[in-house]
């Protein structure tokens, strides 16, 4: 297993990731994550859609909780061909209960906890603390990476006005 330090930080500790360094162009690795009814989905599941997946360590966390909120209302300001995913290692059960808080309805939470397929596919596996780092990816229609964003320091929100435009760019 490919690992990275310093790639980012966690409250100012340099972290480690797990993983391949993935770049703008690559094709964008399989995975499968589960639901929160624990039904098994991958990345085929949205094929012919472009996919925003964020990634976060948890979601019962203040940046994962604002983040995620976030790109439920940005949601709207999206063409129908574009899915949100927020991965995360919590708990499918832990999603099920903060989606439900949070009236979470445009953005589709799967868990990592499995297998860290998704983690370890995309690089974000943080070896540390066994949680996912704060990344999105938006990929086109045809599974090819069109933009990554790493936050640099977890505690952070990301840019979410590159984010979007990124998305919102792709045919």
């Amino acid at each position: 297993m490919q690992e990275r330090p310093g790639i980012i930080t966690f409250k100012g500790n340099p972290m480690t990731l797990l993983g391949p360094a993935l770049v703008v162009g690559d094709k964008a690795p399989a995975f499968t994550a589960v639901d929160t009814g624990l039904a098994p989905v991958s990345l085929a599941d949205f094929a012919g859609k472009i996919k925003i997946i964020s990634a976060v360590p948890s979601l019962d966390t203040p940046v994962c909780d604002t983040e995620t909120r976030r790109f439920n209302q940005e949601a709207a300001t999206l063409p129908d061909n574009v899915v949100l995913l927020t991965v995360s290692m919590d708990l499918p059960f832990a999603q099920k209960r903060w989606c439900g808080a949070a009236g979470i309805d445009r953005v589709k939470t799967l868990s990592d906890y499995r297998d860290r397929s998704f983690g370890l596919a995309y690089g974000v596996v943080i070896k540390e603390l066994m949680l996912l780092s704060r990344s999105i990816f938006v990929i086109d229609a045809t599974d090819t990476i069109r933009y990554i964003q790493h936050v640099p320091e977890v505690t952070s929100e990301p840019d979410y006005a590159a984010v979007l435009a990124a998305a919102k760019g792709l045919p």
